[in-house]
């Protein structure tokens, strides 16, 4: 007898899935290292509608920094071993050979944050092309709790011709990478699995099993999956929205936030959240589905709407604080030179994907001030691209600034000589908590 989701170890199963072919549909953060992982044991495909992007990856480079460069070259040299390894495509026809799909595309929000499900249809109107009958399509992408069966597969059957759970079935895994962590890698983190019936549940199960050494946990339907992810992200969004509230407060009395959490911290029960900016692929994005969701429910989450409103703020609220402080030093605003240290959503990771950073530079701009960004973690071309920014990956250590906000640790900006690019009566406002206290001027 099947062990059930309970009783299983915490080892991943040495058990392959049979007859399993993999493709792994968009190749970013989160689709890289599942396909690297599941490529040292299956015939895997890694595909992606960028070009460059696969020419990239053939080359067994990574311009993400997510992968594990030898894990991925030798993954990549496996594949001439009959049956097992990792290939790179971009044309649909390549799919066609495969039997289960992984989609791992973003799902961001639009301009009025309601979820923009654009990329996930697209791809499962693709697939719809290709798929076969027995085939089984898992999403990872984060969405509400009811779009894979109620917005996904009624595109893979319109598209295909093919009966749900009849010819084809589906199932979700929500992705949790943590990007920039070496730590808490794809394998050591527990999976959660569904599957939209019972024995597809079982093998999409083994299949996450046969890679993932922290084991898995299979959520009794899909709904139940796609949920858990939603609030894992609306939790942590709650949770730093109340101490960048208790920041606001206590800003106004006067009071370092940080000396009243480590006071605070000495109770065994109380939790070790932060004030910061909340951007991030996840975090500052995944709550608005959840909110949609039960909207269209006739549910208003005022818990989960007053957090993202708190969390939005916040950009703002440094910008302002910054101009505060450099008016006590009697520093002339109108045309006064800022540098931002960082543009990535966190330390020692390339990731620039909504980086709330950015509200930072419009606010300062708005004040009249001349605003660099220096960011060595950051590609320039993605910043320009996305949020039509010019960053700089090197300082010429030649520039004088009357103010510098740390937006980003990374441990070059810990480590950094501040005194050689700030003027002497100069503002340092530190969002991070990461300098020396004598150093800065102020902090979140």
């Amino acid at each position: 007898m099947r062990k059930n989701a309970n009783q299983q170890g915490d080892h991943a199963s040495t058990t392959l899935v049979e007859n399993a072919k993999i493709a792994i549909i968009g190749l970013g953060y989160v689709g890289l290292p599942l396909a690297i992982e599941f490529g040292k044991k299956y015939d895997v495909l890694g595909f992606d509608i960028d070009l460059e992007r696969i020419i990239e990856l053939q080359s067994g480079t990574d311009r993400t920094r997510e992968a594990n460069l030898n894990e991925l070259k030798t993954a990549i040299g496996l594949n001439k071993k009959v049956g097992v390894g990792l290939y790179f495509f971009s044309t649909i026809e390549d799919l066609r050979s495969y039997n289960t799909y992984i989609v791992t595309v973003p799902t961001p929000i639009d301009q009025f944050k309601a979820p923009d499900l654009t990329p996930l249809i697209k791809v499962s109107e693709m697939l719809g092309e290709v798929l076969g009958e027995g085939d089984v399509v898992i999403y990872e992408s984060t969405v509400y709790p009811g779009c894979t069966e109620e917005d996904c597969v009624p595109v893979l059957e319109r598209v295909s011709g093919l009966k749900f759970n009849r010819d084809f079935f589906a199932g979700y895994s929500p992705e949790r990478i943590n990007p920039g962590d070496k730590i808490n890698t794809l394998t050591k983190i527990k999976k959660v699995t569904s599957g939209s019936t019972s024995e597809i549940a079982d093998r999409i199960d083994d299949l996450y099993r046969s890679i993932i050494e922290a084991g898995t946990h299979k959520a009794p339907s899909i709904k139940v999956a796609e949920a858990s992810k939603a609030i894992e992200n609306a939790q942590r969004d709650v949770n730093i929205s109340f101490v960048n509230e208790l920041a606001l407060i206590f800003d106004r009395m006067g009071i370092d936030t940080y000396d009243v959490l480590e006071a605070a911290g000495t109770k065994w029960d109380f939790l070790p959240y932060k004030p910061g900016l909340v951007g991030v692929h996840c975090i500052g994005v995944d709550p608005y589905y959840l909110v949609h969701k039960a909207q269209k429910l006739g549910y208003i989450p005022n818990v989960i709407l007053s957090g993202r409103l708190v969390n939005e703020q916040m950009g703002a609220f440094v910008a302002n604080k910054v101009i505060k402080l450099m008016l006590q030093k009697d520093i002339a605003i109108k045309g006064a030179r800022v540098l931002i240290m960082g543009i990535t959503f966190k330390e020692n990771c390339p990731d620039t994907r909504n980086s709330r950073i950015v509200d930072i530079y419009h606010e300062l701009v708005q004040f009249g001030l001349q605003v660099d960004i220096y960011d060595p973690w950051a590609d320039v071309k993605e910043v320009k691209d996305e949020y039509g920014l010019e960053v700089f990956p090197k300082l010429t250590m030649e520039s004088i600034y009357d103010a510098i906000v740390v937006a980003v640790a990374h441990d070059e900006f810990v480590q950094f000589d501040y005194k050689k690019i700030k003027h002497n009566n100069g503002v340092i406002f530190d969002t991070k908590a990461c300098l020396d206290r004598g150093l800065v001027d102020g902090r979140l």
